[in-house]
């Protein structure tokens, strides 16, 4: 039986990028990953780590609409919203700010 391949060891050239999403909505790669995610079908943004996000993730569902931002002020600038979950504090003042 032939022994596998070991992957070829990566050069400075085939660094991993990180697909973001931009303050004009156009996505763009970058050296850093993101620190939010977001859902792009009701233009919500929250934390990595955020227990709504996770549970869709975990059911199957979320993953195909999911995009990541550089930080809040980008996916402010886009046109995103604060989590009603991870981020309830500001998501109350968003909410506030719009009635």
């Amino acid at each position: 039986m032939p022994t596998p391949k070991k992957p070829a060891p990566q050069d400075a050239d085939s660094a991993k990028t990180y697909t973001l999403l931009g303050a004009d909505r156009s996505f763009y790669q970058s050296d850093t990953p993101g620190t939010l995610g977001g859902y792009l079908p009701r233009k919500i943004y929250g934390r990595l780590d955020c227990p709504s996000a996770i549970r869709a993730i975990t059911r199957g569902g979320y993953v195909r609409h999911r995009v990541f931002f550089a930080d809040e002020a980008t996916a402010i600038a886009a046109g995103y919203r604060p989590c009603a979950v991870c981020f309830r504090e500001k998501y109350l003042l968003w909410k506030a700010l719009r009635a």
